[in-house]
């Protein structure tokens, strides 16, 4: 065997934990596949496997090679795609990570669409506000917004989104409406704990900040949603949480003169390897819906 087919093969043997269960995945004989894992080991000058009442297990030295082997087999597939131009037909599984209310929003009501364009291929959609570990969840693509926590993420800004101060029309009528950013004091905030209740506006080289107050702070975006809705107060969003509401009158754009910093939506892939052409595929399908 090759480099790169022993590297698969002492995959298939970690994977499987057995020499007999991989040969007969890939289809030789246990002795072509004992001898190909020896060869390695010679070769790397390192013991990648012991054996135990349990089977085989891989050593330190042999995890690492294990990730490494199977990030350069995936990239050496994606290449073979990529060459035969299997792009336009993708297939097999993609798991996705996505902020619940953003995929509720905009993301699901469109992934029929994508579905449609790849026949072949299963989406699996991680609902999820919290920032998860993509390797150790089998993560494909994240989409997050905002700054990346991780400055050594591998990641694509696929959008820039607008912020703005949100009511409805109710709760306007009864406590008014704010001319400038320092009525926001005499109003009662929906804080979302990501952002804070410090916000700072900006409108011809004028820069004014304000701290808010309000009685209900939450920790996820439906929260946020379902208390403006419920008329309970103001909030700073990106319209990308409000979208149905902002198009329907049900929620209201206020200080419309001044402006908040953008928030970015990001593609972001495990680190260590490079994006699967389905994930590259469906990051592109995202920036269609929101670019």
């Amino acid at each position: 065997m090759d480099r790169l087919q022993a590297m698969s093969a002492f995959v298939r043997v970690v994977e499987t934990g057995s020499f007999s269960h991989a040969a007969r995945q890939i289809g030789v004989g246990q002795p072509a596949i004992s001898k190909t894992i020896a060869q390695l080991e010679d070769r790397l000058q390192v013991r990648l496997l012991i054996r135990s009442t349990h089977g085989l297990s891989p050593t330190d030295a042999g995890i690492r090679f294990y990730e490494r082997a199977k990030a350069a087999i995936q990239e050496a597939d994606e290449a073979e795609l990529e060459a035969k131009g299997a792009g336009a037909g993708l297939s097999g599984r993609l798991r996705v990570s996505a902020a619940t209310t953003f995929a509720r929003l905009m993301l699901i009501p469109r992934l029929a669409e994508f579905l449609a364009a790849h026949p072949d291929l299963e989406v699996d959609v991680v609902l999820d506000d919290r920032v998860i570990d993509l390797v150790s969840e089998g993560i494909d693509i994240a989409l997050r917004m905002g700054e990346l926590a991780d400055s050594t993420a591998v990641a694509r800004r696929i959008a820039t989104g607008h912020r703005s101060v949100v009511a409805t029309p109710a709760y306007l009528k009864q406590h008014g409406i704010p001319q400038a950013p320092a009525d926001l004091a005499t109003h009662q905030a929906v804080v979302y704990t990501q952002l804070g209740n410090s916000w700072t506006f900006r409108r011809d080289g004028t820069e004014a900040s304000v701290a808010v107050s309000g009685r209900v702070r939450f920790t996820a975006a439906e929260g946020i949603r379902a208390a403006v809705k419920a008329d309970m107060g103001l909030a700073v969003t990106s319209d990308w949480m409000f979208w149905p509401e902002l198009q329907n009158g049900e929620v209201l754009r206020v200080l419309e003169d001044w402006t908040l910093p953008d928030i970015d939506l990001w593609a972001v892939f495990p680190t260590g390897r490079l994006a699967s052409a389905k994930a590259r595929a469906f990051a592109d399908f995202v920036k269609t819906i929101v670019g």
